[in-house]
């Protein structure tokens, strides 16, 4: 019979690990499940609980490297799979290169976790001494994982999307944490929960255990309900025309986009209203001064007025196109993901330009090189976006600052607002019709949590859905279930007084890290 490694995690408690990676690869896929659209929480906490576990009984610091690298690459392959359905869209690529990208993207995601994991195994190793897995060695855990996660936000341009934090969007005292200690700071206080019930588990205290797990659950029916806005507050229209990219190519497809988006938009009532369309919806130009021939004989002019038409003399729309940028001898040199703000009178103000782009989707990284070789940019046209400042606000007469975050924007925690100049909301216009089923509900509930940090309603407009208002809590006040069309039209939520996360940002969630790490070392030290 072929001999098994026996490992000992605590007192006398032996642990039979066949195949430790595979557990470790099946508890990284598992865990993804806690994210939308499934919200199985509690199995990613369990996950987590194994994966400390399975870390702490590596016989070497490379055992317990593997194991952390293998548990992302689940993790991640699992939470990013709506990715390949961007690849469905566009005919410079086969499809079936989507489902490698999701892979690859996972093989270097898995990096941070592996890394948290591995200076946790390291703490509990320290000296060349085994220690039993304490309250030391989770929090070392804890503290890594609030570091390595806001690493992976910010390498490389960063990819942010989905700190273990977003679980709890639907248990509402815990998400609300967010607005003291930022996301960061909640995943690290998961990655606690989980290793406090691993502890638990390991002495036997089922009691404790138990009494945990029901707080928990008990959490999600706390203060559900959206707060009530002011008497005397305008009204939002949130637009969702259920138009995604098929036919994106068809000579009248401009035209079909804008009809269904005026079809939608309702018309002027007493109060004013702030009209809010979905992201690249407008598909002619609509800044006057480029060259005619750009204009496609649509003028910006004649657009702007069908626009305008659809406003009563308060209202006030904000519309997402492409704005065109040319040199000195007109020739084209990038294009703009850009919001406009419009009036009735058919007058543009102020503009905000995306500044967070996505490589290779609205750019091509080192293009001279990766162009020959076949690869292609998965938004249509060979001409690459070009970053704005960064978080700005428009100046909307009548409805005060509002600040902009264009789709993949708002995923970036401590980013999202202009911390000079406070806005009264955050306008999220999005095109998720890219993304399959997951990618959507991920999206909103990674919107929701900014809502909860920043203490301010979030419009949110998609094409396809999910469009929703958020409150300055993160619940939401009203929705579009995807493929509707339809729209939104409720009293704009009050923003909060500005949140401890509003006013520090993500030093929190470093000052949780280093306490974490303090305490560690503590009962280390302690101990000895």
């Amino acid at each position: 019979m072929r001999r098994l490694a026996t490992v000992t995690l605590h007192g006398n408690i032996p642990v039979m690990l066949r195949r430790p990676l595979l557990l470790a690869l099946g508890a990284g896929l598992l865990s993804a499940t806690g994210f939308a659209p499934l919200g199985l929480w509690p199995v990613t906490l369990a996950c987590l609980a194994l994966i400390l576990w399975l870390v702490h009984a590596a016989p070497t610091l490379r055992g317990a490297l593997l194991r952390g690298w293998v548990f992302g690459v689940g993790h991640f392959t699992v939470g990013n799979n709506w990715i390949q359905h961007a690849f469905d869209f566009q005919d410079k690529m086969p499809p079936v290169l989507g489902y490698f990208a999701v892979v690859l993207l996972a093989l270097y995601l898995a990096i941070y976790p592996m890394f948290a994991l591995g200076l946790a195994w390291r703490f509990a190793h320290w000296g060349g001494v085994r220690r039993p897995l304490d309250f030391g060695y989770v929090l070392i855990a804890a503290a890594g994982w609030i570091a390595t996660e806001w690493l992976r936000a910010t390498m490389f341009t960063g990819y942010a999307w989905n700190p273990i934090g977003v679980i709890w969007v639907p248990v509402p005292v815990l998400a609300r944490a967010a607005a003291w200690i930022g996301t960061y700071g909640l995943s690290g206080l998961t990655v606690l929960f989980a290793g406090i019930a691993l502890i638990a588990l390991l002495h036997r205290r089922f009691l404790a255990l138990a009494t945990f797990l029901l707080i928990a659950i008990a959490s999600q029916v706390v203060g559900r309900g959206a707060t009530e806005a002011r008497p005397d507050a305008p009204l939002v229209r949130v637009v969702q025309p259920n138009i995604g990219q098929e036919g994106v190519s068809d000579p009248d497809y401009p035209e079909r986009v804008l009809q269904a988006l005026i079809a939608g938009s309702g018309t002027p009532g007493p109060k004013p209203r702030l009209l809010v369309w979905p992201e690249g919806m407008v598909n002619y130009f609509v800044e006057d001064g480029y060259p005619a021939g750009w204009y496609g004989g649509v003028p910006a002019g004649y657009t702007r007025a069908r626009i305008a038409a659809l406003l009563g003399p308060r209202d006030m729309a904000l519309v997402s196109g492409n704005a065109l940028f040319f040199d000195r001898q007109d020739r084209l040199t990038g294009a703009g993901n850009s919001v406009f703000v419009l009036s009735p009178q058919a007058g543009l103000g102020q503009r905000y330009d995306k500044a967070h782009l996505v490589p290779y989707g609205e750019y091509l990284p080192m293009r001279t090189l990766l162009a020959p070789l076949g690869l292609a940019r998965l938004v249509m046209g060979d001409i690459d976006f070009v970053p704005g400042p960064g978080p700005r606000n428009l100046n909307v007469p009548g409805f005060g600052q509002v600040g902009v975050q264009v789709c993949y924007e708002i995923i970036f925690s401590g980013q999202v607002v202009d911390r000079a100049h406070r806005p009264a909301l955050i306008f999220n216009p999005s095109n998720d019709a890219w993304f399959g089923s997951w990618g959507p509900p991920q999206h909103l509930a990674q919107a929701r949590m900014r809502a909860i940090e920043e203490g301010l309603p979030i419009l949110r407009a998609t094409p396809t859905g999910i469009s929703a208002v958020i409150d300055a809590d993160g619940r939401l006040v009203a929705t579009v279930p995807p493929h509707r069309a339809d729209a939104i039209e409720v009293p704009l939520p009050a923003p909060h007084a500005p949140t401890l996360f509003a006013r520090l940002g993500n030093w929190l969630a470093a000052l949780i890290a280093v306490s974490f790490a303090f305490i560690a070392i503590a009962i280390r030290r302690r101990a000895r």
